[in-house]
């Protein structure tokens, strides 16, 4: 998946409950975010997903948090590390799709 890919992706995931959001700005929003890779692999999507964020009106760590969850490439990982976000009671969980 390309880099405007996947910040169109999670924008579009982000957009509708953003007027919902921004009712109860006090809140801080938790994005549970699940990858396949190690962080130096996914950076660049990593990145992205942070500029798309700011551009979109948010401020990171200020009223939304990015929880990632790395499996190092080993995709016997993945239940465990998303059974892990879901007990950290993430508002938006994602994984970025196996291409």
């Amino acid at each position: 998946m390309n880099r405007r890919g996947f910040v169109a992706l999670i924008g579009g995931a982000l957009a509708a409950p953003r007027a919902a959001w921004s009712q109860q700005s006090s809140k801080v929003y938790r994005i549970g975010l699940l990858l396949l890779n190690s962080r130096p692999a996914t950076a660049h999507l990593v990145a992205a997903l942070e500029q798309g964020l700011r551009d979109h009106g948010y401020d990171l760590g200020r009223n939304v948090v990015i929880e990632f969850r790395f499996a190092d490439g080993k995709p016997e990982r993945l239940p465990e590390l998303a059974a892990e976000l879901v007990r950290g009671s993430v508002d938006v969980p994602w994984s970025v799709p196996i291409t």
